[in-house]
């Protein structure tokens, strides 16, 4: 059998925006579930329809395609439908709308009988118990059913891609209590879904599972079901694997909230922002063998992402630098080595994506091991040396030390395309993402007359990124006893910086240009992109304060968060991905910059809209972005439709504007955390910390709001740690 033709360009859906806008018809406010690698995605009923983008997706192959619960052959009725607050469990209550009795008795009106489906996810299995219970004064027969299937297509399928030709599905095995359903791919994988259940049904078939009970008035009958998608035949009966599973789950989540500094704050509301955060994160997060690692966000980007994952890494550093241990340490396993242009790697090149379906596999799409962003390489270098700074970790770096090399490489000899010493991108291949920054939307970089730049492209924020780099390698070789090296590395970032400073800055525009392209012309478009170069430290201390004031400025900031273009520019459009609207990580790392800087006014004013615009966000969850429309009074912000949430970065972003708020940093060497500057936006009054690990200890803190900054209280102190503030 030969392997299918690669999809043309446009049947695959590369570009962010188009491909979550092309996904199929989700019902709104669908009901999501991850663990590992397995997310699921449900109606508010519980159910998997066929023909929407719903069901159980195990390593980006949809072994769960329709899951419908009937009682007496229709949908009952929804009653509510909640995720528990720490994501763990899927509850829908139902109820039977009126029937007709099979015995002839009186029908049976709505709302006697009661039905509750309890599910959750686990080391790639669904496992649920649905209780039904008869509400009626007189016993009641009902015929509950749960039909099922599993049709195998690839997540870039439910995306919108077009296949020409599928693999060979097996005809169902079905035994008692079990169905088993398979299908080999063109790839020559064979995936399976096995279901089990328990009672056994009364009746079974390839695709339907029937119960017919009796119930007492009052009386409860549950049934269990438990669905495998790594191809294991069940170890326990579903009954005894339900319970099992749901104790490992909670236990699991339990250590995973431990590890991190707990916050609580004199803002209700806030708080309730905080708790999302943290229970979205521990979902997100992957134990690879390498460490934890948070996947980028569900259900399109439930993967392993570089960029994503460095981004969340940092905005999580101060609280849990475990996760950044872990990215760091599976982002080096995963570098690449060799030249691929069909998936934009070049030695010492940071991942971009990883993918593990069919399509992937067979290279109908690039993404099976893809490479083409250009800010993860720079990005993975500066988190190493943030967190050597952060752990006191030597140890780790210097097992780390040749990928942080081999990234310095790619960044000299193959980011650099003209030898001008900036860094540059452009695809290799016809597949690949037009853009590689972090915006890689295919209209994202344009000029001011909104002319789309050709490249090779110098983006404004990887040349901040290549500076820090060189900087945290630097600090990274003093920390190994290398010193000519980090004086050679050190000489790089001046270097860089001077010239940045020229070509970038534009005084008429008071900000950096947002690139230059294959023709070293500016772009000279005001931009989020400018701010990153506060968070890396590239900016000299005049042109900060210039920045600043732009993005913070009605142009720049909507009153809800900084746009990613300014109202004004060519392309500006507040309902876009990528040009006008609001991204909370990408205000996260600015609000970074601007205390960096010293501008704690401005780090306040970001905060405070994210803030605002949080409360109307469903269960505080911060959303991967919104739209760019300005703030209006007794309105709330606009939602961009298609938005994932939760998504990784997002999540942290309220972690990472915290940290802004307080210019917070932690010295492991000298056993210290610093608080420069700290102010307390007007919505917290109070922050305290605990359990926050300096060194080899760790401290309670308590933040307070005063006139003219916030005053620091050291509550306890466990092992030989201090704490500095510098006003």
């Amino acid at each position: 059998m030969t392997p299918m033709p690669n999809l043309r360009a446009a049947d695959v859906p590369t570009e962010p925006d188009y491909a979550v806008a092309a996904s199929g018809p989700v019902e709104t406010d669908p009901r999501t579930l991850k663990h590992d690698d397995t997310f699921a995605v449900f109606d508010t009923r519980g159910d998997a329809v066929p023909g929407a983008a719903h069901g159980m997706i195990h390593r980006d192959v949809r072994h769960l395609s329709m899951f419908m619960l009937t009682i007496a052959g229709v949908r009952p009725l929804p009653l509510s439908s909640t995720v528990r607050d720490d994501n763990g469990t899927l509850t829908c209550d139902l109820t039977n709308p009126d029937l007709p009795d099979p015995d002839g008795l009186p029908p049976l009106t709505h709302g006697l009988v009661h039905l509750r489906r309890s599910r959750f996810l686990h080391r790639a299995a669904c496992h649920e118990s649905l209780a039904v219970r008869n509400f009626d004064v007189r016993p009641r027969r009902v015929e509950i059913a749960l039909a099922f299937g599993a049709d195998f297509v690839d997540l870039f399928e439910i995306r919108g891609a077009r296949r020409l030709r599928r693999g060979t599905t097996a005809p169902p095995l079905v035994g008692a209590d079990t169905v088993a359903l398979a299908y080999t791919g063109l790839d020559d994988r064979t995936r399976r879904t096995t279901l089990r259940f328990e009672p056994a049904p009364d009746t079974l078939a390839a695709d339907r599972a029937t119960f017919r009970m009796t119930l007492a008035p009052g009386e409860t009958r549950v049934v269990f079901v438990e669905i495998r998608c790594d191809g294991a035949p069940p170890a326990l009966g579903a009954r005894l694997a339900f319970r099992a599973a749901l104790q490992a789950s909670r236990t699991a989540l339990r250590l995973r909230l431990a590890r991190a500094a707990a916050v609580t704050t004199s803002n209700g509301h806030f708080d309730e922002g905080l708790r999302r955060a943290a229970a979205d994160l521990a979902m997100l997060v992957t134990d690879k063998p390498d460490g934890p690692y948070p996947y980028a966000g569900v259900p399109w980007f439930s993967t392993v992402f570089g960029r994503d994952a460095i981004v969340t890494a940092f905005e999580t550093l101060w609280s849990d630098p475990a996760i950044a241990r872990g990215v760091l340490f599976h982002l080096a396993a995963n570098q690449a080595t060799a030249f691929d242009p069909t998936a934009d790697a070049e030695p010492g090149k940071i991942l971009h994506e990883v993918r593990y379906g069919e399509m992937a596999e067979l290279g109908e799409v690039p993404f099976r091991r893809y490479y083409g962003s250009v800010d993860s390489t720079p990005l993975f270098v500066m988190l190493a040396g943030a967190f050597l700074e952060r752990t006191g970790d030597v140890a780790a770096v210097r097992v780390l030390w040749p990928a942080v090399e081999a990234a310095i490489g790619w960044i000299v000899e193959h980011g650099d395309r003209d030898g001008d010493g900036f860094v540059e991108y452009g695809r290799r291949s016809g597949d690949g993402l037009v853009n590689q920054g972090w915006k890689d939307s295919h209209d994202s970089v344009f000029h001011a007359d909104g002319e789309l730049a050709r490249g090779p492209i110098a983006i404004v924020e990887v040349q901040a990124y290549a500076f820090a780099a060189f900087r945290a390698a630097a600090a990274i070789a003093r920390a190994l006893d290398q010193g000519a090296t980090a004086a050679r590395l050190d000489a790089r970032a001046d270097a860089l910086a001077d010239a940045f400073d020229a070509a970038f800055f534009d005084p008429g525009l008071g900000t950096y240009v947002l690139a230059l392209d294959g023709e070293k012309r500016p772009c000279r478009v005001r931009s989020s992109n400018a701010g990153h170069a506060l968070f890396a430290g590239i900016a000299r201390p005049d042109r900060a304060a210039a920045v600043a004031d732009g993005l913070t400025g009605t142009a720049g900031h909507s009153g809800w968060g900084i746009r990613t273009i300014a109202a004004g520019e060519a392309r500006y459009n507040p309902m876009s991905y990528h040009n006008g609207s609001v991204w909370p990580h990408d205000n996260a790392l600015i609000a970074l910059g601007l205390s960096r800087y010293g501008h704690g006014d401005a780090v306040a004013r970001v905060f405070e809209g994210l803030f605002r615009a949080s409360v109307y966000f469903d269960v505080r969850r911060m959303p991967e972005l919104f739209c760019g429309f300005a703030r209006m009074r007794s309105q709330g912000p606009v939602a961009y439709p298609v938005a994932c949430a939760p998504q990784a970065w997002a999540a942290a972003a309220p972690l990472a504007l915290l940290q802004a708020s307080l210019g917070l940093t932690i010295d492991a060497a000298a056993g210290r955390a610093v608080f420069r500057g700290p102010h307390l936006p007007d919505f917290l009054d109070v922050v305290t910390i605990r359990g926050l690990a300096v060194g080899r200890g760790s401290l309670d803190v308590e933040v307070r709001r005063v006139r003219d900054g916030a005053a620091v209280s050291v509550l306890e102190r466990r092992g030989e740690v201090g704490v500095t503030v510098e006003t």
